[in-house]
């Protein structure tokens, strides 16, 4: 039951406050990339929201064609405790000590309760909660309940209750005569509404007992749950220890899954000690790959730490059928869906820590890719169209109509107009590939997607008589402005998707030409087609302004209604809930990162003056409705020594979900926010950049920073780069030797096992020294 005793390794709540449960509960949560749970009490309380989500599986409403969810599985780590006949709670008697902990370092969850009844009588509840890293399909509970000064007389009682969409024939299927053979376990088959099987779901359970103890179980089948109780009896200051192992399989099809039994069983007859000894040992080796440091901070210390937690929590390596949902496996918000968000945001901090994760993850792209050429395919395009909202099969899953803060009903246009996904998609496909070397994932699955994605570009938009190519009828990021002709970042990542496509096309040809012959004739592809992909990109309408440098948002942008948004400050509402949803579409107000977006993705390809100009002008405009948006301006910020700007952006990001400051975190984790904090350090701050074969840094620290540290893999390559005011150290592992550049300095080969410093003087780095 002992944490980690270090504060930048915690996550503490004091006392309890009901309005900030399901916030509490989101921020708590248990997860291992297969399974998630929420961090809500064990008992419960008026607002608690409890729910386990497992990865991939969705419940499918009806009609046809009504929007799917994440399911919400059982609730494996409820129960409630009757002492001496009253249930235990924080409503009678007083409360002595109560807190919440959140381990990052170690990913459990502990609970420290102190609980006086009516009668004086004083309880003491403490627990630990996990979900196995080390073992995707184990979850882990254990609970220790003394009475400090009575004699005790204890009824525990828990349950698998089922909740919406689940079939309650399931419950049908638990037969008696499994309390003879598994007299501690309670195993389910849990099937959807249409008789699929959705999960597989078993929970083994002890009290340890000691001679002084008498323990009886019952066990009782209702409508709707299948609940377990332990009556115990034993003296004064005597302690009792419940335990759980839960067992939890996503079924896929008709894949064959192990028996939960069995599992839950052979996990309950280990024990407790090695299951958290492996789960502890696997991410110890997770946070020597990814724990960034950073001395003389130590909120922001903490708000890495909690962003590189979730991460981790949030995918699977194991399973290239799901992705990461906006809110991961933390709450409801969003319904489970996947967006840009995952390629985008979160993808960056996987390829850099976890490469065997990020590809699962780019590969649910490619096992989606059926829907998104029927999606292309529907709407009278070629080539792949992916959705900008999806789920297990990769179908478009927006829902038709949306309710504003001001209770207006709008119509959602984003699963018909947000297109830049498609694009995005190809753009950390190529990104991965180009940081790890994987060329199998490239010729397996990579090359199809980024092809299939140029082949839909070259047929949404047109070329028309001024010459260029237009895409019209579109949504950016900035979706304060919808219907939009031109919008700079879609027509940007079109060509660049474009142009790479032409370039693996010629890679593929000339480097591996079995694998050409196979996509060309399956796909159908011409040299003529190919040849027109870079030609479209060289006349893409993009809105530039050779003489201001500045790239239009989209056609007409710099016509709308100038608007100070420092008129709205201080500010407790977005800026389209104060103006409404039709009045900020008039305006030149930008919700998010859109040009600046592309400028950061595409920094390699626009000159200085050009990402300057852009970022002075969208910078004041933004309004920042979307919690993706801080992240990316502190990180431009900080690449552009606009360091004031830099150092406020990175703590609104570093605020989203542990300050609560977008006020709805009780919906889930913001995923892509926590990633978009992990590439603000990275590769805005130690400005890392990315090169096919090099490493290249030009770091910017903050003031009251001391140091910056990380780990990065890169193409087989592992590294450590620590950076401070005056230095830079670089430590590399492998087999072979690495190129590290440094901005306004000297390039290195570093060797493997081998340490390299360069000093910061004031015309620049100094040369490399091996200490």
């Amino acid at each position: 039951m002992d944490y980690e005793t270090d504060p930048r390794w915690l996550l503490v709540e004091e006392g309890f406050v009901l309005p900030r449960e399901h916030e509490v509960e989101s921020l708590f949560t248990v997860g291992n990339g297969a399974t998630g749970t929420r961090g809500s009490l064990e008992e419960g309380s008026d607002f608690s929201a409890p729910a386990t989500f497992v990865a991939g599986v969705f419940f499918h409403p009806e009609p046809p064609g009504a929007v799917p969810e994440l399911m919400t599985f059982p609730n494996w780590a409820g129960m409630k405790v009757w002492v001496n006949g009253s249930m235990l709670s924080m409503k009678e008697g007083g409360v002595l000590e109560h807190r919440r902990i959140l381990d990052l370092k170690h990913a459990t969850l502990h609970r420290e309760w102190r609980q006086s009844d009516p009668n004086g009588r004083i309880t003491r509840f403490r627990s630990l909660r996990l979900a196995s890293l080390a073992d995707r399909r184990l979850l882990l509970q254990q609970v220790f309940l003394t009475a400090e000064n009575y004699c005790l007389s204890l009824t525990i009682e828990s349950s698998i209750e089922l909740g919406p969409g689940l079939d309650p024939q399931s419950l049908a299927e638990w037969k008696q005569e499994s309390r003879a053979e598994c007299p501690n376990l309670l195993p389910l088959t849990l099937r959807l509404p249409e008789g699929k099987v959705a999960a597989e779901f078993c929970i083994a359970s002890q009290v340890l007992a000691t001679e002084k103890h008498r323990v009886e179980r019952h066990v009782a089948v209702q409508p709707r749950r299948l609940v377990e109780s332990y009556q115990i009896q034993a003296g004064a200051g005597a302690q009792c220890e419940f335990r759980r192992f839960v067992s939890v399989s996503r079924v896929r099809g008709n894949e064959y899954v192990p028996s939960a039994v069995a599992h839950a069983r052979a996990a309950a007859s280990a024990g407790i000690s090695p299951a958290l000894s492996a789960h502890k040992s696997e991410w110890q080796a997770r946070w020597q790959a990814a724990d960034v440091l950073v001395d003389g901070d130590e909120p922001l210390q903490k708000a890495l730490r909690f962003a590189a937690y979730h991460l981790i929590s949030a995918a699977n390596p194991e399973d290239s059928y799901s992705s990461i949902a906006a809110r991961a496996l933390t709450g409801h918000a969003y319904r489970g869906h996947v967006f840009w968000d995952t390629e985008i945001y979160m993808l960056p901090f996987f390829t850099a820590t976890h490469p065997a994760t990020a590809r699962a993850l780019l590969e649910y792209r490619y096992h989606t890719l059926p829907a998104a050429r029927e999606k292309a395919c529907k709407a009278g395009y070629r080539g792949a169209m992916y959705a900008w909202e999806s789920a297990d099969t990769g179908e478009e899953v927006t829902p038709a109509v949306a309710i504003t803060p001001m209770g207006e009903v709008l119509p959602v246009r984003n699963g018909e107009m947000e297109v830049h996904i498609t694009a995005d998609i190809a753009y950390g496909i190529w990104q991965y590939w180009k940081a790890t070397g994987d060329d199998s994932f490239m010729l397996d699955f990579g090359a199809e997607i980024i092809l299939e994605a140029a082949r839909f570009w070259a047929g949404r938009g047109s070329l028309e008589a001024d010459g260029l190519y237009h895409i019209r009828h579109v949504i950016g990021p900035d979706e304060y402005h919808e219907d939009v002709d031109d919008n700079a970042f879609t027509n940007l990542m079109a060509a660049w998707n474009l142009r790479r496509a032409a370039e693996i096309a010629n890679l593929l040809e000339n480097h591996w030409s079995d694998r050409w012959s196979d996509l060309r004739d399956r796909l159908h592809l011409t040299a003529s087609e190919v040849s027109l992909w870079p030609k479209l990109a060289d006349v893409m309408a993009t809105g530039f302004n050779s003489e201001s440098l500045l790239f239009e948002q989209f056609t007409g942008y710099f016509s709308k209604e100038q608007i100070d948004l420092r008129k709205f400050e201080p500010r407790s509402a977005s800026v389209d809930a104060i103006l409404g949803h039709d009045r900020v579409q008039q305006t030149n107000i930008v919700k998010q990162a859109d040009v600046l977006m592309a400028i950061y993705l595409l920094w390699d390809e626009l000159r200085p003056e050009v990402r300057k100009a852009n970022f002075l002008y969208y910078e004041p405009r933004t309004a920042h409705g979307s919690s993706l948006s801080p992240s990316i301006h502190a990180l431009l910020a900080a690449r552009l020594g606009e360091m004031e700007l830099a150092q406020r952006y990175l703590q609104q990001s570093a605020e989203i979900d542990l300050s609560n400051n977008m006020g709805n975190a009780a919906g889930g984790v913001h995923a892509a926010a926590i990633g978009g904090l992990w590439q603000a350090a990275v590769f805005g701050f130690a400005g890392l950049q990315r090169c096919s074969e090099t490493v290249m840094l030009a770091p910017n620290l903050l003031p009251h920073w001391r140091q910056l540290s990380f780990p990065l893999r890169w193409r087989n390559h592992g590294l450590y780069i620590s950076i401070q005011h005056e230095s830079l150290k670089v430590k590399a592992a492998g087999r072979d030797s690495i190129q590290v550049l440094l901005a306004n300095g000297p390039a290195l080969r570093a060797s493997p096992d081998r340490t390299y410093v360069s000093v910061h003087k004031q015309d620049g780095w100094a040369d490399w020294q091996e200490t």
